[in-house]
Formats: structure tokens, C-alpha cells, sequence
């Protein structure tokens, strides 16, 4: 294993357009500070950096709703979300905003190193343009049908509903979100970033350099590549972001993906002077702490970019999780579908630990998880009351009533195998926490602290101290060596309460500076060196009266989150559109075409004669068409509603003259007709009678 002498740890930068939720949290803010926190402890050098991403289309977007400058729109929330992390206990060493001079000075000279050293191509290449609102359109300012499912309401970029990556040419029907005019298309001039060009090193960085990095992050990184990689642009035409630094470049800036995780850089640069030890030098360990939406950009992006830099160290690993449900359902910002953390800490002061521990116990690391009330108040009430603060609480007060307020004696002469078990469960705690904190495994982590307070709640269950107590009055032998159980009992049970406020340090902080001001010692103490040691407590020093660590969470208190969720989900509903039964009465046609327009399509009968998953797309079928005169391939976004074996001789109507089109490497030539209920499922358009594949449909 390579040997590091300092760690820079990053976190995504989220959008300036809104707050912050608890799936931003669960996905890689906690995760970072968790594993932060563990490498102070460590005493290691590292640093902590994350910013306020705010360039971008969501931004320009969330302006024009407000009807403000985007400026406003980026301060507001840019504080909004760092006061959120603040009272989460989110540590970073500095959190910083692409809005800054610095960060604009350093993407920008960025973009020039590479320009000057002819890595860029220059394209003209015709874009949307609205010619009411007199723009050109990024791909999110245009929306239109999906070739693939029939969404309506599909971006320029991707299906939300079908989740197929798309570009503005793909979209039927075309419209201006600003306007709602009928885009046209216009010559612009744009620098593209050849990312083919580093597709070999790529394979050999990732894919064999790097087989330890998560099956999620590998995965999807050997799809990109396998699928190979294109010539991408890193200029956008805006009047908002970091301005292209060429003369012949007016009214252009560059792309968000291009100067966002620069972003990472003048953090660093805020933060030290010595910003370039931490990002030039070899023996720094690059951490980027991500969602899967983003791994495309930190593991194939952005690497290639420090490597056509080439003053930059890469990233040693990066840990992306997957995503965070609430109660069944996808978080959705726009149907307000959204834990909100600002409105937690609220509705729940003093109860930030509580969310972290649920968060991270429940951490959708390897798979999609679901968070649920019901759960939040479960772990709660029945782990960190009813175990952890519950052991911890029975020590303190015992050690108060049986000892006199003060570290007992440890007697090595009367020591049995339950305190030796005990002893030893401490040590390897210490391991397994540990080992699992270094390899990014912070639930397996997190479950191994609570164990050991489980097993500390068993020693004490065994050793009866109380019970004991009651045999002192007796005096004589029995009472001196009933005396002796006792202060083993406690002093053991102290010594672990000192190192579970160690291990738990990383994942509840205000709970360890809570047991620590109970056990009246300093932070120094909370040194990782420290962890697994049996002298934390000297002998004879007391101690202050115990408090509860954790409250317990009432059935109204949850039952109150559920009604505002739905409540504002409701409201928020109503306000975008109609209800669902009255759908059917307000349905808005598409514009008025003339019978030229659809005598343009070729409707074809055909027979699927085979299907068969896409890989790694769970909502893609490659189907195999008889069209009678040839066979056809035809990725059609229907496999949430169609097993493959229960299609094979079907028949369909197949738009047979749509432009070819790759998906996910695979050439789909045409697209199959569907019409979907109002439950939303997809139903085939096809003949009433077999018809011989080939016919025509007018």
C-alpha cells in the first residue's frame, strides 16, 4: 500500500438553487466528514474542502422562476446550504463558492493552459436558438417528446421519466423553456475536449489500476469506456459563469462541468498557501466524495483534465454512493418530495446526531436505500437510547451510587473471563471500526460501535452490580470481595464509555463532546492512538452526575413529519398541474400540422422477433423487428412493463424513417410505437388482425 503523507478530501459541489436534503447528506457529505474526522484523529494531515456550485443552467433557471438576477439567487441559497452543514456538523475546512474572483482566475487559466497547448477543438456546429427570447439554449432550456418512451415533457439532455440520455436533436417536437417558442437552429463556435484521446490511459488508470475502487463507481466507468468515449464541449453560450478567456469568445463561459470541480482547487487555494502540496504533489492521497450521478465526471472528466494538465495528482478513490429514497418514493425538488435539512434542525434542535446515525446506518453505499420515518424514530428509541445511551447512562449512575462518584480500583487478582471477554471485545471493536473507516465501509464501521455498547449493556446484565451491593451490608469477606466485582464492573464499564466516546467521535461529534463533559476530560483524549486503551479514566477521579445522550422520539412527533411531507407534496402537485381524474378534460394538443408534416413518417408493421436487456440499464430492451424487407434493431425504453419472453411475436407499428441513434453502444434504427394508460403503464400500437410484417400504416 502507497504510502501518503498528507489527504485532500473533497465533497461535491452542490448547486446554488436550493437548499440541501437529506439525500445530499446520506450521499457524500456525511460519509466525507465521517471519514474526516477519523483521519484527524489519526493526526494525519488533511484538509476538508467544498463550495457552492454556482454556475449553470439550474441556477439561470431558478432565477427566471424568481423573476432575480442569478446573483441573488446564489447568495441566498449559497447560505442557506452552508448554515445547513454548519449545524450538521459537516467540518469542512473551508467552504468556498465558484462565484469567488479566485475561482474564476483559476478555471479560467486552467481552460488557457490547455488551449495553449492545442488540446482543445474548435467546432462550428448549429445549436438551438430562441429567437423571441434572442438566446442560444443549453440543452436544459429545451424540452419535447422522448424518442424513447414518449415522455412529453423530456430535457435536452435526459428522460427524467425513462431515464435515457438524450441531446436537444433526439427530442420530438422541440420548445423553448424560456419562451415556449419553437427553437431554431444557429451556427455557434464552441472549444470541445477530445476525451477519446485519453480513453487508453483511462482503461489502464481505472480498469486496472483501480479494481478496488467500489463495483458501483468501477461498473459504470467500464460502461463509459467499453461504450467509448467522444469529444465533449467545455464552452456554453451564457452571460452567467466563468467568462472564456479568449478574445474571439464573446458571450461565451465555460461549460459548469468544466469549471466545477476546478472548484476544488481555488477552494484549496482560499484555504492555504501551500494549496500546491496538496494537489501537485505525488505523495497526497486525493479522496472525491460523491453521488453515482457525478462519477462520470470525477472518475473520466475530470481526471482527463489533470492529465492533459499535467500538474495535478489524480484521485486515489472515489467512494460514490448510491441514492436516498424517502418513504417509498424518489426525492423529487420539484415536487417538493424532500426532506429539507434547514427545516430539520427546526423541527428536531439538538437532535443532529440523531439524523447523522440514521443517515449513515441506513447508507445506500452499495445499493438504493429508503429512508422512513418510522425508521428514523425505530433507530432511535430502540438503538441509541435503549443501547448506546442506555449503557453509558447505567455506568455513570452506578459508578455515582456504588463508588462514591469516582473511578474505582481496577482488582487484577479477582479478574474472571467475562472481564477478560469484555477486554477483549474492546481490542478488536478498535480493529474492525478501524479497518472499515479506511476502506470507506461506514455502516459496517458504525454498526461495529453500537455492538460493543451492546456488549458493554451485556457485561453489566451479567455482572449485576446492584445485586452485589446489597451483599456489602453483610460485612466480612463476602462484602470485601462484593465490593471488589463492583469496582471492576464499573471501572471496566468506564473505560469502554471513554473509548465508544473515541469511536463514536467520527459519527456523532456533539455525542462525544457530551460523554467527554460527563467524564470531565479534553478532546485530547479523542486522539484514535487512544482507542482500546484501559487507562483513559485514572483511578480516583470523579466524575460529573449523568445525563441522557439521546431523548426519546414520540409517535406524534413523526406522525407530524409524515403530514408536512405529503402536505407539501400536495401543494406543491397542485400548483404544477391538474389532478390526475381531471387530466382527461384539460389535455393540450401539440401545434397544428398539415398533412405534409405527416405524410414525412414511415409507419411500418413489424414482428419482434427477439428481445433481450440492455446491460446496465434497467429500463432498456434491444429488440430484434421483422420489417418484411429487413430486420431492424431497435432499443425501445420499455422493460419496467415487458418481460422480453413475454413480447417475442408481438407485432408493432415501428416509425421505420426515424435518424439512427446510439444507445447505451448499441445503434437503434427506428422507434416502436406505444400509448400509455392513465395508471402509466405502456400498451402496444399494433394491427387488430396478424398482418404480414412490412405493411404499411397510414
Amino acid at each position: 500500500m502507497k504510502h501518503y503523507k498528507r489527504i485532500l478530501v473533497t465533497a461535491a459541489l452542490p448547486y446554488a438553487n436550493g437548499p440541501v436534503h437529506i439525500g445530499h447528506l446520506a450521499g457524500c457529505y456525511l460519509p466525507a466528514d465521517i471519514y474526516v474526522r477519523y483521519q484527524r484523529a489519526q493526526k494525519r494531515d488533511i484538509k476538508f474542502v467544498g463550495g457552492s456550485d454556482e454556475h449553470g443552467v439550474p441556477i439561470t433557471i431558478r432565477a427566471m422562476k424568481e423573476g432575480v438576477s442569478p446573483q441573488q439567487i446564489v447568495d441566498k441559497y449559497h447560505a442557506i446550504i452552508k448554515d445547513s452543514f454548519e449545524k450538521m456538523g459537516i467540518s469542512f475546512d473551508i467552504y468556498s463558492r465558484t462565484s469567488n474572483a479566485v475561482h474564476h482566475h483559476t478555471s479560467a487559466d486552467f481552460f488557457k493552459k490547455l488551449y495553449d497547448a492545442g488540446l482543445f477543438e474548435e467546432k462550428e456546429t448549429e445549436q438551438y436558438y430562441d429567437e423571441q427570447a434572442k438566446v442560444f439554449l443549453a440543452d436544459r432550456y429545451i424540452t419535447g417528446t422522448c424518442p424513447v418512451c414518449g415522455n412529453p415533457n423530456a430535457y435536452g439532455d435526459q428522460c427524467e421519466k425513462c431515464g435515457s440520455a438524450l441531446s436537444p436533436e433526439q427530442l420530438i417536437s422541440p420548445r423553448s423553456t424560456l419562451s415556449d417558442a419553437v427553437p431554431v437552429k444557429r451556427k455557434t463556435k464552441h472549444w470541445y475536449f477530445p476525451l477519446q484521446n485519453y480513453e487508453e490511459w483511462l482503461k489502464q488508470w481505472v480498469l486496472e489500476d483501480h479494481k478496488e475502487w467500489k463495483n458501483n463507481v468501477y461498473g459504470q466507468c467500464k460502461s463509459w469506456l467499453d461504450s467509448g468515449l467522444q469529444s465533449r464541449a467545455m464552452t456554453r453560450d451564457s452571460s452567467w459563469g466563468v467568462k472564456v478567456p479568449l478574445p474571439d469568445a464573446e458571450g461565451k463561459v465555460l461549460y459548469v462541468w468544466f469549471d466545477a470541480p476546478i472548484g476544488y482547487i481555488s477552494a484549496t487555494k482560499e484555504l492555504t498557501d501551500k494549496w500546491e502540496d496538496y494537489w501537485c504533489k505525488e505523495d497526497t492521497k486525493l479522496v472525491h466524495f460523491i453521488g453515482k450521478d457525478n462519477i462520470v465526471f470525477h472518475c473520466i472528466i475530470f481526471p482527463s483534465m489533470l492529465r492533459a494538465h499535467g500538474n495535478f495528482v489524480l484521485p486515489d478513490n472515489v467512494p460514490a454512493n448510491e441514492f436516498l429514497n424517502i418513504e417509498g418514493d424518489k426525492v423529487s425538488t420539484s415536487r417538493n418530495w424532500a426532506v429539507w435539512v434547514h427545516e430539520y434542525v427546526k423541527d428536531f434542535p439538538g437532535c443532529e446526531d440523531v439524523l447523522r446515525y440514521v443517515l449513515c446506518a441506513n447508507a445506500p453505499e452499495t445499493k438504493d436505500n429508503d429512508f422512513t420515518w418510522k425508521d428514523f424514530q425505530d433507530r432511535n428509541n430502540s438503538e441509541l437510547v435503549a443501547i448506546f445511551g442506555n449503557f453509558i447512562n447505567r455506568a455513570l449512575v452506578l459508578m455515582h451510587k456504588l463508588c462514591g462518584g469516582k473511578v474505582p480500583v481496577f482488582h487484577n487478582d479477582i479478574i474472571d473471563s467475562t472481564d477478560q471477554q469484555l477486554i477483549a471485545d474492546i481490542k478488536q471493536a478498535v480493529e474492525k471500526v478501524t479497518r472499515n473507516l479506511e476502506e470507506y465501509r461506514f455502516r459496517e464501521a458504525l454498526f461495529e460501535v453500537i455492538e460493543l455498547s451492546r456488549k458493554g449493556n451485556r457485561y453489566m446484565q451479567e455482572k449485576e452490580p446492584w445485586i452485589k451491593a446489597k451483599k456489602i451490608a453483610e460485612g466480612g469477606e463476602a462484602a470485601e470481595r462484593a465490593q471488589k466485582e463492583i469496582d471492576n464492573c464499573l471501572h471496566l464499564s468506564l473505560q469502554l464509555t471513554a473509548n465508544l466516546a473515541i469511536l463514536i467521535n467520527p459519527f456523532l461529534p456533539g455525542t462525544a463532546k457530551k460523554i467527554l463533559h460527563m467524564l470531565k476530560v479534553v478532546e485530547k483524549m479523542l486522539d484514535w492512538e487512544n482507542a482500546g486503551s484501559l487507562k483513559l479514566l485514572s483511578v480516583g477521579y470523579s466524575l460529573r452526575a449523568p445525563e441522557l445522550l439521546f431523548r426519546k422520539i414520540e409517535d406524534s412527533e413523526i406522525a407530524a413529519q409524515i403530514e408536512k411531507l405529503k402536505a407539501n407534496a400536495v401543494d406543491k402537485a397542485t400548483v404544477a398541474a391538474p389532478p390526475a381524474e381531471d387530466k382527461a378534460d384539460t389535455l393540450v394538443l401539440k401545434p397544428e400540422i398539415v398533412y405534409d408534416d405527416f405524410a414525412k413518417l414511415d409507419l411500418r408493421v413489424g414482428t419482434i422477433d427477439a428481445a433481450s436487456k440492455v446491460e446496465k440499464a434497467d429500463k432498456l430492451l434491444k429488440l430484434e423487428i421483422d420489417l418484411g424487407f429487413e430486420k431492424r434493431t431497435i432499443v425501445s425504453g420499455i422493460a419496467l412493463h415487458f418481460k422480453p419472453e413475454e413480447i417475442v411475436g408481438k407485432q408493432v407499428v415501428v416509425v421505420a424513417n426515424l435518424a439512427p441513434r446510439k444507445m447505451r453502444g448499441i445503434e437503434s434504427n427506428g422507434m416502436i410505437l406505444m400509448a400509455e394508460d392513465k395508471a402509466g403503464k405502456l400498451h402496444f400500437v399494433k394491427p387488430e388482425d396478424a398482418i404480414a410484417p412490412g405493411a404499411g400504416v397510414s
